[in-house]
């Protein structure tokens, strides 16, 4: 009985990378620019989702987040080097919220999907020593604790946890005698396995990514209910299953949106401010600054205007198969990020 067990836990999907059946990306090629170490977690699949927090004051300054869906929470500076690590695990997704008031002061409130304890787990930032630390955590009743993400709407900060089988439960979150306390505003069901999402603050949109199916577009406002657009099918020539992480970008007064394509190692991109979306092209993440090419991706994340050495914005992906330097091949156990300069994917895609 003892060997049957050991062989299923062997065998976990959850542990094991999905990369040994992807290769190169399909998308308009773009050099990696930097690269984040591999995850500590060894021979597992494990990195998972990043966030990005440039400092308004000083962009020079920020951090990079990243789960480890195994283990915790990764704290990187803007060049990708590790500060800080939170064995908070198992964390899947990562979302943050600047200027969010507890205890007299703002601060950025850091939030994830807590796998393991069924919860939202919620950290704060400090944005003057730039050190993170655990602030609390909210049970959740979903299928399992999988996407996660963070909006604004007027003065109230939003999270959005999405359950593995589809099942969405959106919040609203606020400092209850210094602890973090969370109401709930709806539950609706996307259909089927879901995991990225993403909040356009601005416009009132949350969108979501069915794995099998695509990416949808509801109305952040509770009172919408569930109508929901199929923005973006899947299969496409957009979009190869599994569709997983979600994230946007400002530049100069333009809005973004970026879908990992898991199926083909890519990354699809459309414009979607100004109450129209229009598809912009799709790109790869090929070999440059010592760093491997992206395989496999997962989640995502982008930040407009200067962000540390990046003078309009980075991009943050994760590589399902990190080898060492620029090389194509390799053992595929680690995991790490990549960090991209959008004015890289902007060439590539002809964006002006």
């Amino acid at each position: 009985m003892s060997l049957l067990t050991a062989a299923c836990a062997a065998v976990d999907p959850e542990s094991v990378s999905d990369s040994a059946g992807m290769s190169m990306g399909t998308g308009a090629p773009v050099p990696a620019a930097g690269e984040t170490a591999a995850v500590g977690t060894k021979v597992r699949d494990a990195a998972d989702d990043p966030e990005i927090w440039a400092d308004p004051r000083d962009p020079s300054r920020g951090v990079i987040f990243g789960t480890d869906k195994q283990a915790g929470l990764y704290v990187y500076d803007l060049a990708g080097k590790d500060r800080q690590f939170l064995p908070e695990g198992p964390l899947n997704n990562v979302d943050l919220r600047d200027g969010f008031e507890t205890s007299g002061r703002k601060q950025v409130l850091v939030g994830a999907s807590d796998r393991g304890r069924s919860a939202m787990a919620f950290f704060l930032l400090d944005p003057d020593t730039l050190q993170t630390s655990l602030w609390g955590r909210v049970p959740v009743k979903v299928s399992e604790p999988y996407g996660f993400c963070m909006g604004r709407s007027g003065a109230e900060t939003i999270a959005v946890m999405v359950g593995k089988d589809g099942d969405v439960q959106q919040f609203t979150i606020a400092d209850q005698d210094g602890k973090p306390a969370a109401t709930l505003t709806r539950s609706f069901a996307v259909g089927s396995q879901s995991e990225g999402c993403v909040v356009d603050d601005e416009a009132g949109f949350l969108y979501v990514a069915e794995e099998a199916k695509g990416v949808w577009r509801y109305g952040l406002d509770p009172a919408s209910a569930e109508a929901r657009l199929h923005f973006a099918p899947a299969p496409s020539a957009e979009l190869k299953p599994d569709v997983e992480g979600l994230t946007l970008l400002r530049d100069n007064g333009k809005t973004y949106l970026l879908a990992s394509s898991q199926g083909d190692s890519a990354f699809a991109v459309w414009r979607v401010d100004g109450g129209q979306s229009a598809y912009v092209g799709r790109f790869s993440v090929m070999p440059g600054a010592g760093a491997d090419a992206v395989t496999g991706t997962d989640g995502l994340a982008a930040l407009g205007g200067q962000v540390g050495a990046f003078p309009e914005g980075l991009v943050v992906v994760q590589d399902d198969s990190d080898t060492d330097g620029e090389t194509t091949a390799g053992a595929r156990a680690r995991q790490n990020f990549k960090l991209v300069d959008w004015r890289a994917i902007k060439t590539a895609l002809g964006i002006h």
